[in-house]
């Protein structure tokens, strides 16, 4: 296998960014809360003038064979301590390989180091086991939500 890498998306990989996530919501719909069909009528994603932005709060980091963006992870800081991982996708060919494992720990790094003592919390699909078990073996743990706005999601939160 090529060498992996794991670096913050830079304002000029905001239209791969777009690719990738399409990708996403076209071949896991039940994975992420979003529909593929309207997504392709969004003009640009929210997390695309994130990234063009480069803010602090809102960043997406990107797996990279060479060049090509095979993977993407996003961390959105919330107006507390707290700060949530969205967004988690590998390309399907790429998946078991613990690329999505080093990919998680760099988001969680990169927040843990900018924001001192953050809580990281995320939610996954019930039935979507290998995200499941993949944040479980990050050092993710199933609490109760701490909103009642999704219900239906098990939230997770990063144990230190």
């Amino acid at each position: 296998m090529k060498n992996i890498n794991f670096r913050k998306l830079l304002p000029e990989k905001s239209k791969i960014y777009r690719t990738i996530r399409l990708e996403s919501l076209e071949k896991f719909p039940d994975s992420f809360g979003a529909n593929y069909q309207e997504a392709l009528k969004i003009e640009k994603f929210p997390m695309e003038s994130h990234i063009e932005k480069q803010t602090r709060e809102r960043f997406v980091f990107g797996a990279f064979t060479d060049e090509e963006l095979i993977g993407i992870c996003s961390f959105v800081k919330g107006e507390d301590n707290t700060g949530n991982i969205y967004q988690m996708y590998i390309k399907k060919e790429f998946q078991g390989k613990n690329i999505g494992q080093g990919l998680l720990e760099a988001v969680i790094d990169e927040a843990s180091h900018t924001f001192h003592g953050i809580e990281i919390l995320l939610e996954v699909t019930p039935g979507n086991d290998k995200a499941y078990k993949l944040y479980k073996k990050a050092g993710f743990l199933e609490i109760k939500s701490p909103t009642t706005e999704n219900i239906s999601n098990i939230t997770m939160k990063y144990q230190v």
